[in-house]
């Protein structure tokens, strides 16, 4: 790699799992910078985590790579890439539903912006997780340690509904 680049990976991260984890270091593999952006999805419910814990359990999640920032950002994706010098927004993709959200909001945001978005996908173990998911399992007090962070899994045991 010649130069590194800064890219921007946005997302509500509620909570952060092992495809998250993935996409983000490949993404670091590939540009060398990448800033995680924790944001607020206002067509998603609150969530389990608040934005502060979801941004420090990225943080713990990804401490063992290099090049990996944790912040969070409200507001677009595009200006949150602008803020912190984006070459580009990263997202992944799990099926063909994401594809058609994510590729309308690619067009958009580069019609909008100019800021465009490359798709990364991560591997195939961890390509079905899904944060919706993992917080229903520990919701109902299952084992989700399969497919987070032990930070995270750390944190998930403690919201088990009582």
């Amino acid at each position: 790699m010649a130069t590194q680049q800064v890219v921007l990976y946005p997302g509500s991260f509620d909570p952060f799992h092992l495809g998250h984890l993935d996409v983000a270091a490949q993404a670091a593999s590939i540009f060398g910078s990448v800033v995680i952006a924790v944001m607020h999805n206002p067509e998603k419910p609150s969530g389990m985590f608040s934005i502060e814990e979801r941004v420090q359990l990225a943080k713990d999640s990804t401490a063992h790579l290099a090049g990996i920032q944790v912040q969070a950002h409200v507001g677009l994706a595009v200006d949150a890439a602008k803020k912190v010098g984006a070459m580009c927004i990263v997202k992944s993709l799990r099926s063909a539903t994401d594809f058609d959200v994510e590729s309308q909001m690619a067009h958009t945001n580069h019609t909008v912006s100019g800021v465009r978005t490359m798709v990364l996908f991560a591997l195939p173990e961890h390509a079905y997780i899904s944060s919706r998911f993992v917080r229903e399992i520990a919701y109902y007090g299952g084992d989700a340690s399969a497919m987070v962070t032990a930070p995270v899994a750390k944190a998930l045991a403690g919201q088990a509904r009582r």
